[in-house]
């Protein structure tokens, strides 16, 4: 079983983070988790570039650290970044200080207010203390493309029926998504854009991000 939108009672039991945007008419917010990785994040830009879309990155930060140049190029061509931690840490099991040190890593090398937590493990404890520097963003649409038991076609489906105004869908430009997004992510794009979907960014400043409507 996938639970692609998460259930109301989690998103009104973790209200300092956001899970959607709901206030924007027709607009989606497309994120790409674990990049920015080589060829891979490339070609994600390639695409939304032929629709005319902006999306949000959460880029790991030892993945910047390799890849700089395509990490300028995210940023050039107008879209968000945000930070996923250095090394990927679950929340669960890290132990608070540590996981905090691995964010402040990844942050000297990504310059925003937006965090997102590997897997979506995250305590109550680390949230407290990140939403003090972050706005945390999670999503109301996940699509499964890092999941090699699931088809591009299943993808596609997942992201198309569920998806509304406001909606943060998720994705990953990492090497073991690679086979599913190919497949899946024109398939989506070309179903936005058809039916009128403006897919758009999401501010880098906090201050910023918090202007947007969170709630139905």
């Amino acid at each position: 079983m996938f639970i692609v939108r998460p259930p109301e009672i989690i998103t009104r039991m973790m209200p300092r983070m956001t899970w959607g945007f709901y206030g924007e008419l027709k607009t989606v917010f497309l994120s790409f988790d674990d990049g920015p990785t080589p060829d891979i994040t490339p070609w994600v830009l390639d695409r939304l570039n032929q629709y005319n879309a902006k999306a949000t990155f959460f880029c790991l930060g030892r993945n910047v650290d390799h890849n700089t140049e395509i990490y300028e190029q995210i940023l050039g061509e107008g879209h968000s970044v945000g930070n996923h931690t250095y090394s990927h840490l679950k929340g669960y099991g890290t132990r608070n200080q540590q996981y905090y040190d691995d964010i402040e890593l990844a942050r000297s090398l990504i310059d925003s207010e937006l965090f997102r937590p590997p897997y979506g493990r995250i305590l109550p404890s680390q949230i407290t203390e990140i939403v003090k520097n972050y706005r945390i963003i999670m999503w109301d649409v996940l699509s499964y493309d890092y999941n090699r038991k699931v088809s591009g076609d299943i993808i596609i489906r997942n992201v198309t029926r569920n998806v509304r105004s406001g909606s943060i869908i998720v994705f990953h430009d990492s090497a073991k998504a690679r086979k599913n997004l190919y497949h899946a992510l024109p398939g989506v794009l070309e179903y936005l854009n058809n039916e009128g979907y403006k897919m758009s960014a999401i501010p880098m400043k906090r201050e910023e991000a918090e202007k947007l409507k969170t709630h139905l």
